[in-house]
């Protein structure tokens, strides 16, 4: 049976794998949040796809209203931590 110090060696080159930016900014001492909690793209993706749905509102024109439904759609499926599990990534749970 491994030792506890063989396990967290073992903890922290599996997170230096998954998340080698996280794993430095917490070696330097100035910690990060994890990939998983980083939503910067998610919430760009959500302002541009409201804003084509508000244009499209105001506009009256359906395609851009449907585009802007489908991108703000899409952009709050970024916002699932547990989106990486699909593809068979172990994302710890946010609980």
């Amino acid at each position: 049976m491994p030792t506890y110090d063989e396990r967290l060696r073992d903890l922290e080159e599996q997170l230096r794998h998954d998340d080698p930016g996280f794993a430095e900014a917490m070696s330097d001492g100035t910690p990060r949040p994890p990939r998983e909690y980083r939503r910067r793209n998610a919430w760009l993706w959500l302002a541009v796809g409201l804003a084509a749905l508000g244009m499209g509102i105001a506009v009256g024109h359906g395609l851009l209203i449907a585009t802007g439904l489908v991108v703000t759609g899409a952009a709050a499926h970024l916002f699932d931590p547990q989106r990486g599990r699909l593809h068979g990534r172990d994302i710890p749970s946010t609980r």
